[in-house]
C-alpha cells in the first residue's frame, strides 16, 4: 500500500485555500513532496534503532502495538535482493547508476544464496590472511565496502555467485497533470512516464514463461551466459517501444535462473506491462521462448521534467497525517505565510512526541 498523491494534494490545497492564504503549483508540491518523503524515510533508521534499545522491548509481545515490528515494517517496502552482481577485476560492483540513485543501504552480502560474508575492514583482512587458519575460504567469506565497491575474498568466489540484500531509495513523488481547456491542472492519474529498466532489480522474478525443450533435444546441466541487447541482438525482443538495455540470462539444467540488467545498458522507453521475450533457440532450446513481464519494480521512474502520470509516497499509509503537516510547513515558506509555517510545525511536534512517548 501506499500514500495517494491525489489525496495529499487536494488536502494540501484545501487547507492553504480555506483562508485564501495561497496557492501551491503542482511542480511546488512535487518537489515538497519528495523533500518530505526523504526525511520521513531517514528517520524509519533512528526510530527502529532507537526501539531497539528500549529496555523490555522484547517483553511486548503484541500483535499490532509492538513498535520495533511496526518500525521494521515501514522499512519493508524498501527492501530489495539484487540479482548476480558483476564482478570487474578484484572487485563485484554496485552499479553506478543505482549506487546514487536507487542504492541507499547495504545489507546482507550472500554468497551462492546460501552463505552470508562477514563485513570486516581493510586492517582486519590483512592480520586474518596471514595464517591458513584464518584466512577467508568459500566456507566463510568475508567481504569488505569500500567507494561503492564491494571486495569479497577468497577472490576465486566470481560472479554472478555474489548478490546482496538492500534498502533502496523512495522514488520521486509525482502528481501528475494534463492541462485543460481553460489551462486549469487537470490530475493523470496513471502511471508516471518510466523508461529505463532499474539495473538492481533481479528480473529473474518477472519471469512468466520459462524455455523449454521438445522431445529428446540436449540441454546443458552446467550453467551458461548468455547477453543480448533488447531490439538489437537477434531473438530480443519486446512488445513495447523499450529498446536498448542489456541483459544477462544464465541458463542451467534448461531453466533461466538468472536474469539481471547490465547497469550500462538500461535502455529506455519500457513501460510496466511491457514483456521481453527471447527465442528459445537463442537460448539453445528448442520450445517455449522465455517471456519477461515487467512490472513497476522493474523500471526507474524519472520524473524529471514529467506532468504526465502519477507516482505515489512509497511511505507507509500511516505516515499521511504527518506528511500533510510537513508539506504544510515548506509550503508556508514558499506562499510566505509564517503563521501556516507556525501552526504546522507545532502540529508535526506533537505527531513525533506522540510517537516516541
Amino acid at each position: 500500500m501506499a500514500i495517494n498523491v491525489d489525496t495529499v494534494y487536494k488536502t494540501v490545497l484545501l487547507i492553504l485555500n480555506k483562508e485564501q492564504r495561497g496557492y501551491l503549483t503542482p511542480n511546488e508540491f512535487n518537489k515538497i513532496a519528495t523533500q518530505v518523503q526523504l526525511e520521513i524515510f531517514e528517520r524509519y533508521f533512528e526510530d527502529l534503532n532507537q526501539q531497539l534499545r528500549i529496555p523490555g522491548k522484547d517483553a511486548n509481545d503484541s500483535e499490532y502495538a509492538n513498535r520495533v515490528k511496526s518500525a521494521d515494517e515501514k522499512l519493508s517496502v524498501f527492501k530489495r535482493v539484487s540479482g548476480g552482481l558483476t564482478k570487474t577485476g578484484d572487485y563485484f560492483e554496485l552499479p553506478s547508476g543505482a549506487a546514487t540513485t536507487y542504492f541507499h543501504k547495504l545489507g546482507t552480502v550472500i554468497y551462492k544464496d546460501i552463505k552470508e560474508a562477514q563485513k570486516i575492514q581493510r586492517n582486519e583482512y590483512l592480520l586474518i590472511n596471514k595464517s591458513p587458519l584464518t584466512k577467508p575460504t568459500t566456507e566463510y567469506p568475508v567481504y569488505m565496502l569500500e567507494e561503492d565497491k564491494i571486495y569479497v575474498y577468497p577472490s576465486s568466489i566470481t560472479a554472478p555467485d555474489i548478490t546482496v540484500s538492500y534498502i533502496k531509495k523512495p522514488h520521486d513523488v509525482v502528481w501528475g497533470y494534463t492541462l485543460g481547456s481553460l489551462g486549469q491542472y487537470i490530475h493523470d492519474g496513471g502511471a508516471s512516464e518510466t523508461s529505463t529498466l532499474d539495473p538492481l532489480y533481479d528480473l529473474t522474478l518477472s519471469i512468466t514463461t520459462q524455455p523449454t525443450a521438445v522431445g529428446l533435444f540436449p540441454t546443458l546441466t552446467n550453467p551458461v551466459t548468455y547477453t543480448g541487447t533488447i531490439g538489437t541482438t537477434p531473438g530480443y525482443t519486446t512488445n513495447g517501444d523499450g529498446t536498448g538495455a542489456t541483459i544477462n540470462i544464465i541458463m542451467a539444467g534448461g531453466v533461466a535462473t538468472s536474469v539481471v540488467v547490465h547497469y550500462l545498458n538500461v535502455g529506455s522507453g519500457f513501460r510496466a506491462g511491457d514483456t521481453i521475450t527471447v527465442s528459445s533457440p537463442t537460448l539453445g532450446m528448442n520450445g517455449l521462448d522465455l517471456v519477461i513481464t515487467l512490472t513497476s519494480a522493474a523500471l526507474a521512474p524519472i520524473s524529471t521534467g514529467i506532468t504526465s502520470g502519477s507516482y505515489n509516497f512509497d511511505l507507509d499509509p500511516s505516515e499521511q497525517t504527518e506528511v500533510i503537516l510537513n508539506i504544510l510547513m515548506y509550503a508556508g515558506v514558499v506562499i510566505r505565510d509564517p503563521q501556516v509555517v507556525q501552526v504546522a510545525a507545532t502540529k508535526v511536534k506533537q505527531e513525533e512526541v506522540n510517537e516516541k512517548s
